[in-house]
């Protein structure tokens, strides 16, 4: 499994545990009741050392509802429960750091909280 992919599962895996969220999905949902949220983290750059491979992930988690005071409390919750994210299959979690965080409105529907990270994983 890709450093990407791998840290997107235990992403799910730990946002899974946030009770107002009607779904975890990995792109943009045809249908979904609100408030959703979607991961993002195709983005792979090489992090590799002489002795061993590793990647730098960029993940985009995007919050979506139509309640900007809840979103607020859900983009919180996300922030603290990704920082919370130790272990991956495959891959050893050296580092995640909040990149930027922003709320922004689609002008016909909700709100979006997009919060990105910087992940940098060393192959196990």
């Amino acid at each position: 499994m890709s450093a990407g992919g791998a840290l997107q599962a235990a992403l799910a895996a730990v946002l899974g545990g946030e009770a107002r969220l009607t779904g975890i999905y990995d792109g943009p949902p045809p249908r979904a009741a609100f408030p959703y949220a979607v991961i993002d983290a195709g983005s792979e750059s090489d992090w590799s050392h002489k002795n061993g491979e590793g990647r730098e992930v960029l993940v985009g988690l995007t919050l979506w509802d139509e309640e900007p005071a809840r979103l607020a409390e859900l983009a919180d919750a996300a922030e603290r429960l990704a920082a919370g994210v130790r272990q991956t299959t495959g891959w050893q979690l050296v580092s995640m750091r909040l990149v930027r965080r922003r709320t922004v409105r689609d002008v016909a529907g909700p709100w979006a909280a997009v919060v990105d990270f910087r992940a940098r994983m060393l192959a196990v």
